[in-house]
């Protein structure tokens, strides 16, 4: 279709599918949004360890032609004011696959927020966060090598749905007396009332994208993380769904934690995955004092927010924490953290969380020599203590360096890993 404002490059091949590799062309036209504050920074530091990684991965037989669309402040400059234009949706419906620095909510407008609005618009159900340590990273505990997990959030439902009523506004009167007076509901006068739909819909095929992975991926477990104790017709729903697609849909590949025991002598059999489930609140616990027994995390959209902040706190931060937000046609990785304002246009913080991102899409697109190139090298440049200023202060005899000297040393390594 022809845009207003994108470009749509000469040189490079669209994606035409997400769940056929056949679907990857090694020329592959890849949308990216800027982003506001510090994403210039962060983007174009990024732009060129992802392209130098492809280039020394694969000499020139693989590259990506990269297409600029818009959303946030940049969005409005362009667009009169739009910080989400249409055609933004209609590019990545298009194009399948892009990535995202941090974007702004435009205060007191019509959206709660850009990145929810994204994510529902474009029905990316699962936000996919890999959590694990890299060596040299400063953590607060004492053994973060042992976090090695990815959680699986559903992303279109729960409280995100934005289903909620101001408490004295008519529309939260006449609900309030429908619960009282028809469902016998019982709370104070005067509240603020807030719906959380969960699905079986929604719920089965977050369940079902994360026992895809794992099976992909080799990995052990898949824990359903809920409050299903308290909550027990969504949360509690919530765990029973997932139960359910792992007995029905993948029954000759996964066991229960009772069958593990009861059949096993608790050993899992080579090729099973594991499916357990725990509370949320003990799920936290659990992650800081025995972490090595969890592997894919699945959860409901609010647990799953929190657990993936205090789970990337344990391995260094969001700073450096990857994300995506993945649906069944279309595959948009960002950065996980803020706009950062105060920095904006001053080269000076960490790339890590949009970097690893970066890694993630290669990752996605199978190109996980290139994937692996930017990981090493990054390990190498931190064995260096060559590092942006979050992590000089917690670094003896660390080199404070800016955001786009992190880049050039970190593709410098690269050299010293292929040798």
């Amino acid at each position: 279709m022809a845009y207003q404002h994108i470009v749509v490059p000469s040189e490079g091949e669209k994606i035409t599918c997400l769940d056929d590799r056949s679907c990857f062309p090694d020329h592959p036209i890849l949308a990216f949004i800027e982003g506001d504050g510090i994403g210039a920074d962060i983007m174009r530091a990024s732009k060129r360890i992802w392209d130098a990684a492809v280039e020394k991965a694969y000499g020139g037989q693989r590259k990506i032609a990269w297409m600029e669309i818009y959303a946030g402040e940049k969005a409005a400059g362009l667009y009169g004011g739009d910080y989400m234009p249409e055609e933004t949706f209609e590019a990545l419906r298009e194009f399948k696959v892009g990535i995202k620095g941090p974007l702004t909510t435009p205060v007191g407008g019509g959206f709660r927020s850009l990145n929810v609005t994204l994510r529902q618009v474009l029905d990316l159900y699962a936000c996919v966060r890999p959590v694990q340590w890299y060596r040299g990273v400063p953590s607060p505990v004492r053994e973060p090598q042992n976090v090695n997990v990815v959680i699986y959030r559903e992303n279109t439902e729960d409280v995100y749905a934005g289903i909620e009523y101001q408490a004295g506004t008519p529309e939260n009167e006449k609900l309030a007396a429908f619960l009282r007076d028809e469902l016998g509901a019982k709370f104070f006068e005067g509240s603020g009332l807030g719906i959380k739909p969960i699905s079986a819909f929604g719920t089965k095929r977050l369940m079902r994208a994360a026992l895809r992975y794992a099976l992909e991926r080799g990995r052990k477990s898949v824990t359903i993380v809920h409050k299903g104790n308290i909550q027990k017709f969504t949360e509690g729903a919530f765990r029973n769904w997932c139960y359910e697609v792992a007995r029905e849909e993948f029954g000759d590949q996964t066991i229960t934690e009772d069958q593990l025991w009861d059949d096993y002598n608790g050993q899992l059999p080579e090729g099973k995955i594991l499916v357990k489930d725990r509370i949320a609140d003990i799920m936290f616990q659990h992650m800081l004092l025995r972490p090595k027994e969890f592997d894919v995390i699945v959860a409901p959209n609010l647990n799953g927010d929190y657990l993936s902040d205090a789970i990337a706190a344990e391995v260094g931060g969001v700073g450096i924490a990857p994300g995506a937000n993945i649906g069944d046609s279309v595959a948009l990785f960002e950065a996980t953290h803020g706009t950062a304002p105060k920095y904006t246009d001053l080269d000076k913080v960490n790339p890590g969380s949009l970097m690893f991102s970066g890694v993630m899409m290669l990752e996605f697109l199978g190109w996980q020599e290139a994937a692996d190139l930017i990981a090493r090298a990054y390990e190498r440049t931190l064995d260096q203590k060559t590092v942006t200023y979050d992590f000089a202060r917690q670094m003896d005899g660390a080199t404070e360096v800016r955001t786009s000297e992190f880049a050039t040393a970190l593709i410098g390594n690269m050299d010293a890993v292929l040798a």
